[in-house]
């Protein structure tokens, strides 16, 4: 059974401020450099990973009101 748009649209709310926190982690991340440069690859993907997941949600969203 495929979300409702009601569905999507929270999800993508709680998706929104997940993506805009990882993106403000790593930007705090790179302020600190070159302290705590190990944590370049774990901050990057989690940053990645937030913004895929909210990028396939509005498609979904996208394609539901077509």
């Amino acid at each position: 059974m495929q979300p409702t748009a009601d569905e999507l649209k929270t999800r993508i709310r709680k998706l929104n401020a997940q993506a805009t926190q990882a993106k403000m982690d790593l930007h705090d991340l790179s302020e600190e450099l070159p302290t705590n440069w190990e944590r370049i690859r774990e901050v990057a993907e989690r940053a990645y990973s937030a913004h895929a997941e909210l990028a396939a949600a509005r498609k979904a969203l996208a394609e539901a009101a077509a």
